[in-house]
């Protein structure tokens, strides 16, 4: 990397300089060359010069050169910045200071290894053999995979050594199978590989809560020239890591109340700093610390570039030096915070094909137990530091610029006092589905460490208060019972605040991504099935408080990558669209409520098939249009009387909904609806015959025609349904079959798709004779309904997965088809 200028260049040298080190250290540029003359004749038109180069490699002029000297920064009213493209570079640029310090203070913590980059040291706890006989140290793993990319597989092969009372680990390459890992069924529960004996889980627990858990380095994980390398663990790795001492850490006790946090379920993490190896609390403390003094130099910089030197800070509305420098050390704190989410002992090491790397702790909404788990070099290209920061700046690129001051305010929704009307749009919390304030706390911890100057109010308290939290916990309020009394006073009287602020043209919006039927937070009853705490508090809170649900819009929030790739995870959040009821609404029966609901609730879900939205969404997704119904009414009654709950309500719909999707097949060809009801009773495990023979004739054909038609097979007197991965890989042709059947054309599709892909499954779908593809997508919203109400997980995501696919596979098959389009949510 290289600028070249000819000759001298008297006083503009110090701005050469400076754009030869920018150029250099922030874009990448690989050469260019500056004549003397244009530098000397027209410093500006050369630095266009340089810009108009750069404009593809550097997203054009939203990322153009820093425009003053020092810092770089993109502070002032230079125009060549576009929205906060300035502020970004300013954040890329002291974050790599702060990194090249950092390297300096605490490099040598982290060797390299044969002369490679280590990416990441994988470890594993370990306790005591139980066995009085070994004494042996046992690593606890669950896995010994450390690498399942084709072509360059790896794994650990343990070697037990009873003299010494310990196992060490050899690294493997190449072809074979790695051994059984020593964990036993679920919890904590392994065996010794010494001498084999099993430690219970409250063995291992109490080893824990004692302080008598330790851990071992397993293996080291290199960055090579063709990709991840390999390394059984050394002697000398380990003991630099054992050197590390940190000069300050979180003492802060974690909440032993809950089983959100890992301190909760019996493990003995009694304090923040308890989650963290030496090593990683040095690390992050390094780079806390450099924040600090980042946010100097930024206001030195921002000083000696001209900015106002007036000292007021960014909380009360400072727009000069001195809150620069904060605002770019609030950036450069969200950066720390980011590597800590990947930098603790609970980071697991994904040896995924697509992505070998240390995975982030918050996989899920709370903070499990790992027993082994991978520990990143923060100086690595891989997963870094420098990466980390990459992401943050290349979000506040895309972030607008606007000239209007806002105001933000932190306040308890329940006793704020606003007399304005405002559009309201809010994601309340989940019931007890998560302990907000809680998990909140490991991040809070180390933003206060770098924060609480800027933000003193934020920061005043040494964890984040949770006493006012607006969740149903039962040890905050004393019991279960109180803390759903809790709860709900709390979400009516937010609501009741929403519906007087309300303003009459926009409505009022409600993300929810809470599945409705998580068993977890469901009530038992015999509408159990249909409806949980969560969902039923939120929409009788929203109707108590005067609202009435006019509609429902699944909005694509979800990642659809990472841990939620293979599972049946809600795809979007389910956003209600809310106005406020008319005072004088009607009251209405329950029968009138159930001849609505089917009247109406057809059409809608028509509807939002054509959008291919996907199955896992659709019960929920339904309950919009269901108590769109439900709350026009002021009450809806029972024949004594009685009020209709929102739980009955929730189950009233849920069977609608199933009836719309049963009927949706009722029309198909007679294998099909043998098929789907078949299906319902049995999947693809095999049943008698004789019940088979039996609901075929009710369908209006036989056993055999279904068999012929390639569907099912019946032999032995046991009839079973064929499974798409049985099915024959030189792939299917509709213009042969004689008997051509909707089930089959869903199936083909499905593994068209899983095997090969969009492409492929669109070639199959331009096959279909033209009414089939509609039919064949119904049915996977009818079978994946059947697969969600019986615990099928694996063939629920078949379905899943094709409908959500649909729109891509239909596009690509030149079908001519328009997907369904999100209308508008507010009037004209």
């Amino acid at each position: 990397l290289a600028i070249e200028v000819d000759g001298p260049i008297h006083d503009e040298q110090i701005e050469t300089d400076r754009i030869r080190q920018e150029l250099i250290e922030s874009l990448g540029i690989r050469f260019l060359r500056l004549n003397n003359d244009e530098v000397m004749n027209d410093l500006p038109a050369a630095i266009a010069k340089i810009k108009h180069s750069l404009s593809d490699s550097i997203q054009g002029d939203k990322s153009p050169l820093p425009r003053s000297g020092g810092g770089g920064l993109g502070v002032g009213a230079d125009t060549t910045w576009k929205g906060a493209a300035g502020l970004a570079a300013d954040v890329r640029y002291y974050g790599k200071w702060m990194r090249k310090r950092a390297f300096e203070r605490i490099g040598h913590l982290y060797p390299k290894h044969n002369g490679e980059t280590v990416i990441a040291w994988l470890w594993a706890r370990t306790v005591t053999c139980p066995n009085p006989a070994c004494m042996s140290s046992m690593p606890l793993m669950t896995t010994f995979e450390l690498s399942k990319k084709k072509g360059k597989r790896a794994w650990l092969v343990p070697q037990p050594d009873s003299h010494a009372r310990q196992v060490r680990f050899e690294v493997r390459r190449g072809e074979g199978k790695a051994p059984k890992s020593p964990k036993v069924g679920r919890g904590a529960k392994f065996n010794c590989l010494v001498c084999g004996e099993t430690a219970p889980e409250q063995y291992i627990k109490n080893e824990s809560t004692d302080g008598r858990m330790g851990a071992q380095l397993t293996a080291i994980v290199t960055e090579g020239n063709r990709g991840r390398n390999y390394h059984s663990a050394t002697p000398e790795h380990a003991q630099i890591v054992a050197s590390a001492v940190p000069a300050w850490k979180p003492e802060q006790e974690m909440n032993r109340d809950t089983t959100t946090l890992v301190s909760g379920r019996g493990y003995g993490f009694y304090h923040w700093s308890d989650l963290f190896s030496f090593r990683q609390l040095v690390a992050l403390t390094t780079f806390n610390d450099l924040v600090h003094e980042a946010r100097e130099l930024v206001i030195g910089d921002a000083l000696q570039a001209g900015l106002e030197n007036d000292n007021v800070p960014l909380r009360n509305g400072g727009c000069g030096a001195f809150a620069f420098g904060e605002a770019v050390s609030v950036y450069l704190t969200f950066a720390v915070n980011k590597v800590a989410d990947q930098s603790c002992t609970i980071c697991r090491w994904s040896n995924h094909p697509a992505h070998e790397l240390v995975l982030s702790m918050f996989g899920t909404n709370a903070i499990p137990m790992t027993w082994d788990y991978g520990e990143m070099n923060l100086f690595s290209k891989a997963a870094s530091w420098t990466k980390n920061l990459d992401y943050l700046a290349k979000a506040l690129v895309n972030l607008g610029s606007y000239q209007i001051k806002s105001n933000v305010a932190q306040a308890n929704a329940i006793s704020v006092s606003i007399q304005s009307e405002m559009l309201v749009s809010t994601d309340p919390p989940y019931y007890d589905n998560i302990g907000y304030a809680d998990l909140s706390d490991y991040f809070y911890i180390w933003m206060r460490k770098s924060l609480a100057y800027v933000y003193p109010e934020v920061f005043g308290t040494l964890l984040v208060p949770k006493e006012d939290e607006l969740i149903a916990s039962s040890y905050r309020q004393g019991s279960k019972e109180a803390a759903k009394t809790f709860f709900e006073k709390g979400l009516a009287a937010v609501f009741a605040k929403f519906r007087q602020w309300t303003i009459p043209k926009y409505p009022m919006t409600t993300f929810y991504a809470f599945k409705q039927q998580d068993a977890g937070n469901v009530q038992r009853s015999t509408e159990s099935k249909f409806a949980s705490t969560g969902w039923e508090t939120m929409l009788t809170s929203l109707i108590q408080s005067g609202f009435s649900i006019v509609g429902t819009w699944p909005m694509r929030t979800e990642r659809s990558t990472g841990l939620k790739a293979k599972k049946n995870a809600l795809a979007s959040s389910i956003v209600l669209v809310c106005r406020p009821r008319p005072e004088d609404a009607p009251a209405t029966s329950r029968r009138r409520f159930l001849d609505a609901l089917r009247a109406e609730l057809p059409g809608a879900i028509a509807e939002m098939k054509t959008g291919s939205i996907a199955p896992v969404d659709l019960a929920q997704a339904s309950i919009g249009p269901g108590m769109a119904i439900y709350s026009r009414y002021s009450a809806v009654l029972e024949a004594d009387g009685t009020p209709l709950t929102v739980r009955s309500a929730l189950a009233e719909i849920n069977r609608a909904l199933d009836e719309t999707l049963e009927g949706a097949v009722a029309d198909f060809d007679a294998e099909t609806r043998f098929a789907a009801a078949w299906f319902e009773e049995y999947g693809f495990k095999a049943g008698d015959f004789g019940r088979a023979d039996v609901l075929a004739r009710g369908m209006n054909t036989s056993v055999e025609s279904v068999a012929l038609a390639g569907v099912a097979r019946s032999e032995g007197g046991q009839v079973e349904l064929i499974n798409w991965r049985e099915y024959d890989p030189s792939g299917y042709d509709p213009a042969q079959d004689k008997r051509p059947t909707v089930w089959e054309a869903t199936h083909h599709l499905i593994e068209r798709l899983s095997i090969y892909g969009e492409a492929e499954a669109a070639v199959l779908y331009a096959k279909l004779p033209v009414d089939i593809p509609d039919a064949a997508r119904d049915l996977a919203y009818r079978l994946y309904h059947i697969c969600e109400r019986k615990g099928w997980s694996v063939d629920a995501l078949d379905y899943n997965v094709l409908v959500s696919s649909w729109s891509e596979i239909s596009r690509l098959a030149g079908s001519g088809r328009e997907s369904g389009t999100q209308g508008e949510m507010f009037d004209d």
